[in-house]
């Protein structure tokens, strides 16, 4: 913040050239009209090893002695001294100025001016009188942060240089347009290493000229990347649900290959929450990441509702040298309530899952090998128990390889392969009555804790083309090995529990037979302006899709680990039409309109009898349809997907995508967002809807007792508007939410309100959210020093802008 003060005249010799012609009349800084201080050019500068010197009235040298009187100058290389008078010795190397002193650094972009100057070029040892200038700041546009063009200004009573440290003494320091700057630090001593550091002792922070805070000392680092060791600024806030809350934060700069944060943070309505966060980089190719958080809740814990938990997550990547790479994550979590209850982002806090990852990997060419470690955690509960299902693959392999050309003397045949092997784990949840600890859950199940599994999917493909028409066709053939399986019809009239494992080992033979027919497009060109560009262009692109699964004959004896086990015998084709719309601005040809539609007809209505009637089925070719469940029972075509995207002009982004099942009547779910950019306004606006259609019965007619859906139902709108940005001078505003329109709960909110000086910013913000075992509101402020940082509870990541 106090970057480079004062000059630097730095010269191992200099000659003495009199009667140069005069320089220019200095403009010294005034604090009504504050420098830029933008760089100049200097013509004819003087060399590394002479100075000029001059003046208008007098010129004398006794014994070595210059005295320099009427407009008297020193220039060097890089730096120019005027003032009334100077008196210079050259053997001594000492240099008094008196009178309007001017200094100007043309390389570091420094103006002063003080009453009087003395200085010694050898030792660069000085001391200013009355001192002022500007110096040019230096901009740190980091994401979020407020910056300013505006140079910093500084005086003082006086100030020294020893060496490379200057002290300033009574002094003050802002950033802010004179002569009513909005903040300025006022203290008796500044310690200031221009390119590294500078501390306040004693100092007082003022805003329009009222004291706001004392501290007894002041750090900020000048270096370009700063790590220096020292306490974090203290922050203050309210809660409804945790109180007011109290932090301290303190950073460790180990070594400039590590480092590491710890905060504590005292919330008088729950407990004390702890935060560790550590950094490293060993070498040039490997960095990692830890951070580890937890709450204690002291408070709530008496009346049994306390969620005390940690949230642990690890990241890291590694780069091994001949194509060789490593890298994983880690994410442990106590339980979902914790995770609800004190995460600051609505997308973590519904987050259901821990998943956590490590990997080396490898790429030859068109080939891949990757082994990996996963273990990932469904928790079905907010509250802590054993409700959650686990999945874990320690490990798997994976070797792959991408389409090759092995042949092209009739038609082109390329060859491709997907394998894995492996040892897999699953366990569905044992929950529990709290009272009796007595297993209500009957349909929990466990696998071996190393269940064998593997996988080798060869390839082959071709395809012809002819006058507009491209057939491309493949067959694959799925071989699969798994060391267990469910038992099916287990039950407890056959003495075996629901969901019996059995140990056994199952295989799987299934081949697959893919034609994929893309017909000629059909174009039109309108060679009419309109407000979408000067020429239109629309497309018809229609395909069709034949796919063939035969020998998946024990889909329900599987056990679901991924999409593997989602494979399932077919006989079907899906029929596609895209409508596009092309718009030519310029030189420039955009996508203004897409509509996609597509639909899949099945000659197996029970897909070789994997389809229960009755229940939820999931397979992976109504996956790669749409996200959203519609297999209840056996049927001979899926609900009609639909896909828009509508970006008529620059800033403006629509997409609907949607199903509508003939079957049920109506659309069975619909995602709608909306996007528009228009200078320093924003606004963003969508809705998930999804209908929650009851299951169909086993006899194919709609349940009336105990009715259960086959997708959880939904209906939630999210919004963002906004005027404004982090930079932007003046009033800024904002406000986002999530709103639950079937609970008729606004689940998550945040209004911000930021004012922006020429140098600094004001920004207040409060959150809502009321999910699961959350009801809280927060309040939070934030006070921003341009080019330095911020005050406050409110970080960066947790802004609108």
């Amino acid at each position: 913040m106090l970057c480079l003060l004062f000059p630097q005249i730095l010269l191992p010799q200099f000659s003495r050239i009199l009667n140069l012609p005069s320089a220019p009349e200095p403009s010294p800084p005034s604090e009504l009209t504050p420098d830029k201080l933008d760089h100049v050019v200097r013509p004819n500068a003087p060399a590394l090893d002479r100075i000029n010197v001059t003046a208008d009235e007098r010129q004398v040298s006794e014994s070595g002695v210059y005295h320099l009187r009427g407009h008297a100058v020193i220039e060097l290389s890089d730096t120019i001294l005027k003032a009334d008078e100077i008196d210079y010795n050259e053997e001594t190397g000492d240099a008094e100025a008196r009178g309007h002193v001017y200094y100007e650094n043309f390389t570091q972009n420094e103006r002063l001016t003080c009453d009087r100057v003395e200085y010694n070029t050898d030792t660069q040892h000085g001391k200013y009188y009355n001192v002022h200038g500007y110096i040019k700041s230096r901009i740190d546009a980091r994401p979020g942060m407020l910056t300013s063009n505006n140079p910093f200004y500084f005086e003082g009573k006086w100030a020294e240089r020893i060496e490379d440290k200057y002290i300033v003494h009574d002094g003050m320091v802002t950033g802010c347009k004179l002569p009513h700057p909005w903040w300025t630090l006022h203290g008796p001593k500044f310690d200031v290493i221009p390119q590294k550091q500078a501390k306040a002792y004693n100092a007082w922070f003022h805003i329009k000229q009222f004291p706001i805070f004392y501290t007894p000392f002041f750090y900020k680092s000048l270096e370009k990347d700063p790590r220096e060791s020292g306490f974090l600024t203290p922050n203050v806030g309210h809660s409804s649900l945790r109180g007011f809350m109290f932090g301290l934060g303190y950073y460790w700069a180990i070594n400039r290959s590590y480092d590491a944060t710890y905060r504590v943070q005292d919330f008088t309505g729950v407990g004390t929450a702890h935060t560790l966060d550590f950094r490293g980089k060993p070498n040039a190719n490997t960095d990692f990441s830890a951070i580890l958080y937890g709450v204690w809740d002291t408070v709530r814990q008496k009346d049994g509702n306390f969620y005390s938990g940690v949230d642990a997550q690890f990241s890291g990547k590694s780069n091994l040298g001949d194509g060789w790479l490593a890298r994983g994550n880690v994410d442990y979590l106590s339980s979902l309530g914790f995770r609800q209850q004190f995460s600051e982002s609505f997308n973590a806090a519904i987050f259901s899952e821990s998943v956590s990852r490590g990997s080396i990997e490898k790429y030859f060419g068109m080939d891949s090998f990757e082994i990996y470690a996963e273990r990932l955690q469904l928790y079905q509960e907010a509250v802590p128990s054993n409700d959650y299902v686990i999945l874990r693959k320690l490990p798997e392999l994976s070797y792959t390889g991408r389409d090759q050309q092995v042949s092209d003397t009739v038609l082109p045949v390329w060859f491709s392969w997907d394998s894995s092997m492996g040892l897999v784990h699953r366990s569905d949840p044992t929950q529990t009555d709290q009272s009796n600890a007595a297993i209500i859950n009957e349909n929990a199940y466990s696998t071996s804790q190393f269940m064998p599994r593997l996988d080798l999917e060869p390839e082959v493909k071709t395809a012809f083309r002819w006058d507009g028409f491209d057939l491309i066709s493949s067959f694959t053939l799925h071989e699969s090995y798994f060391g267990q399986s469910l038992i099916p019809g287990a039950s407890a009239d056959n003495g075996l529990p629901p969901n019996a494992i059995a140990g056994g080992v199952t295989n799987r033979l299934a081949a697959e037979f893919d034609l994929e027919l893309t017909m000629p497009t059909i174009e039109r060109i309108y060679n009419k302006k309109t407000f979408l560009g000067d020429k239109l262009k629309h497309v018809i692109e229609p395909r069709i899709t034949y796919k063939y699964v035969d020998g998946v004959d024990d889909f329900e004896r599987l056990i679901r680990f991924d999409e593997l086990e989602t494979l399932a015998d077919t006989d079907q084709v899906e029929f596609s039409l895209t409508n596009r719309i092309y718009a030519k601005r310029g030189d420039t040809v955009s996508e203004v309109f897409m509509w996609t539609l597509s639909q899949e007809l099945y000659f197996d209505p029970t897909f070789g009898g994997a389809i229960v009637s009755g229940q939820r089925n999931v397979t992976l070719d109504s996956l790669e349809l749409t996200g959203y469940a519609f297999l209840d029972q056996p049927r001979h075509y899926s609900p009609l997907d639909s896909e828009v995207r509508i970006s008529p002009i620059n800033g403006i982004f629509i997409e609907w995508r949607a199903d509508y099942d003939p079957l049920r009547g109506g659309l069975i779910d619909s995602g709608f967002t909306m996007d528009f950019h228009r200078k320093h306004f924003n606004f963003s606006a969508g809705n998930n809807d999804v209908r929650g259609v009851n299951l169909f019965s086993t006899n194919g007619q709609p349940q009336l007792t105990n009715q259960t859906y086959i997708s959880p139902p939904a209906n939630q709108y999210r919004f963002y508007a906004g005027f404004g940005d982090t930079n932007r001078r003046g009033w800024n505003a904002g406000m986002s939410g999530v709103y639950d329109y079937r609970t008729s709960t606004l689940q998550y909110a945040i209004i911000q309100v930021t004012y922006n000086t020429d140098c600094c910013g004001f920004t207040t913000q409060m959150r809502r959210f009321n999910i699961g075992t959350r009801d809280d509101t927060d309040y939070r402020i934030a006070f921003t020093i341009a080019n330095v940082g911020q005050f406050g509870n409110l970080r960066k990541q947790e802004r609108l802008f």
